[in-house]
């Protein structure tokens, strides 16, 4: 703990003096333009990838980076979609999975997690990537997918909870208006390299490539 006390003082004494301004601009209210869903890994920093700043980001964190489709059934993930969606009105939705990904690692074998029922009932949510990387491959339902698979399982993944975050009424709403946007993205840690995809994208491309009219625009700017 050493560490995160001086680095809380550090905040108090330096940080926080510094930006007095923009702490308290955001007392008493937000207004991030992004949902930012992620892994719980501790190599992930979603403010420091993204050069963003507190207030710029409503970011939800959890094992895989899994959005379990839409039930009745109300969990963190649901009402914080709901939430960022339909009353702090954000624009745009990024799901960012990494490389060398803990949760992805438990669901190429989940017969691994008999001692870990809760994290193996969570990662359930990734069954269908993993099952569309065995039928690509020829393996069968169920089996352990060998290590060499596990770069396309976390693509797959990516993509498969791009879809189920369209499965939630608010989101299928904003879509269908065109008030949202969904990006799929894949964080390489040794690299710092990110590749995207979008809402209905079934392959990953470069971030310069995807995003080329983006950096264009602000180029000029």
């Amino acid at each position: 703990m050493d560490h995160i006390v001086q680095g809380v003082l550090k905040f108090r004494s330096d940080i926080y003096p510094s930006r007095k301004d923009l702490f308290r601009s955001l007392a008493d209210s937000q207004n991030p333009d992004v949902l930012f869903v992620t892994c719980s890994d501790s190599r992930i920093d979603p403010n420091l990838v993204t050069g963003s700043h507190p207030g710029d980001l409503f970011i939800c964190r959890n094992a895989g980076n899994i959005i379990p489709p839409h039930s009745n059934d109300t969990g963190g993930m649901t009402a914080s979609i709901e939430y960022a969606v339909a009353v702090l009105k954000v624009r745009h939705i990024i799901i960012c999975g990494h490389t060398d990904c803990g949760a992805i690692k438990g669901a190429l074998d989940m017969s691994a997690l008999d001692g870990l029922p809760h994290v193996r009932e969570w990662l359930g949510h990734c069954r269908s990537a993993m099952e569309i990387v065995r039928e690509r491959h020829g393996i069968a339902t169920g089996a352990c997918l060998d290590h060499q698979h596990m770069g396309e399982a976390i693509e797959e993944n990516v993509l498969q909870q791009v879809q189920h975050l369209r499965t939630h009424p608010v989101v299928a709403a904003k879509l269908a208006t065109r008030k949202i946007q969904i990006h799929g993205w894949i964080y390489d840690i040794e690299s710092g390299a990110i590749r995207c995809c979008g809402q209905d994208s079934l392959e990953f491309q470069q971030f310069d490539d995807f995003y080329a009219e983006v950096i264009q625009r602000i180029s000029k700017a």
